[in-house]
């Protein structure tokens, strides 16, 4: 069957499923909130048990990653993230699954050349444009700030 791209695209604008953009928004601001909220009590809790701002801060950011590794091997990050879409991707838990989703699917290859070299297959890149970018933000905000 000859098929033109317009034809293609036609065809598939028509098969592909309709998305409730509303609907996602409302369940990513839900799930994203929470986990913030949870962040946020966190802090609370830790000030409130005697801990200084900082240490409060670490035990939120340890405990949150903890929590999200722990979903991710048991399975249960992934079918959150499906109803949730981008609000699991809070960037502490979302890091967290990046690291260690690959991390177990790999596993059965062994602990060197599977679980810790397929660790960072998603987390490299994200680490390695993250500090390029902070770099270049950072040259920016400093030569706007020594212009101005």
């Amino acid at each position: 069957m000859d098929m033109t791209v317009k034809d293609y695209n036609t065809l598939s604008r028509k098969l592909a499923p309709r998305s409730h953009v509303a609907v996602d928004c409302a369940k990513a601001f839900a799930v994203g909130g929470s986990i913030c909220a949870l962040g946020q009590l966190l802090l609370f809790g830790g000030e409130a048990l005697g801990l200084g701002e900082k240490e409060s801060a670490l035990v939120c950011t340890l405990t949150l990653i903890l929590l999200s590794a722990l979903l991710t091997g048991f399975g249960l990050y992934d079918k959150i993230a499906k109803h949730a879409g981008a609000g699991t991707l809070v960037p502490i838990t979302g890091f967290a699954n990046a690291i260690t989703a690959p991390a177990i699917e790999f596993k059965t290859e062994g602990y060197v050349l599977g679980l810790g070299a397929k660790m960072f297959t998603i987390a490299g890149p994200v680490i390695v444009y993250g500090v390029a970018a902070s770099m270049i933000y950072g040259m920016i905000y400093w030569v706007l700030t020594t212009m101005l």
